[in-house]
């Protein structure tokens, strides 16, 4: 039986505050409000969290940085990221819920300089998202949702273990090759760029 609409959960969760429950959907079965303010609370990070991905991506390609495969890298990431966003608004569609957009803020990363602050501010994020999704799982079993505890855990929790460790690989490379967090244009964020293989793997 679904809660009602005005119950939150007490934490710091990113439930989205404006949410329109769909009233009436023929598809809403056993959709709880909490959980579904949730899920649109948390497609909304992903989508913040891509367009930050691609402002870096964009930061990597400017002629004083000119690092073409740590950009491709962001400029991936980017795309993975509005993937799992879109597909988690499929899942609410799916569900009988409904998404509510929101205005989506500056990135917030204009003063990134270098690969190792790029790299460590990627893996602080995904870090986030992983707590997220672990928290939306216990969100949705706490509200008689097992299905949507076990989409999330299985569609986005645990393709995003595997990614922050690679991360948290990449990021060790990067110091080992030399790359420091002072400024652009070192010569270990150029042998960093040439490690293709590193980048395209993560």
């Amino acid at each position: 039986m679904s809660e009602p609409s005005g119950k939150r959960l007490k934490t710091g969760f990113p439930i989205c505050k404006t949410h329109r429950t769909a009233l009436g959907s023929r598809a809403k079965q056993n959709f709880p409000t909490v959980v579904e303010a949730s899920v649109c609370g948390v497609t909304n990070f992903l989508l913040e969290v891509a367009y930050r991905l691609e402002a870096l991506a964009k930061i990597f390609e400017q002629d004083d940085q000119a690092l073409p495969h740590v950009a491709a890298f962001f400029q991936r990431e980017s795309e993975r990221e509005q993937e799992r966003a879109e597909a988690m608004m499929e899942y609410l569609n799916e569900r009988g819920g409904q998404y509510c957009s929101k205005d989506i803020q500056r990135p917030g990363c204009e003063s990134v300089v270098a690969v190792l602050q790029a790299l460590e501010l990627t893996l602080a994020q995904w870090k986030e998202a992983e707590g997220l999704m672990v928290e939306l799982v216990q969100c949705a079993r706490e509200g008689g949702d097992p299905h949507t505890a076990s989409v999330v855990k299985a569609r986005f929790l645990r393709p995003l273990v595997p990614r922050v460790k690679a991360l948290g690989d990449l990021l060790t490379s990067a110091r080992k090759a030399g790359c420091s967090s002072q400024g652009p244009g070192g010569m270990g964020e150029y042998l960093f760029d040439q490690l293709q293989e590193g980048l395209s793997s993560a």
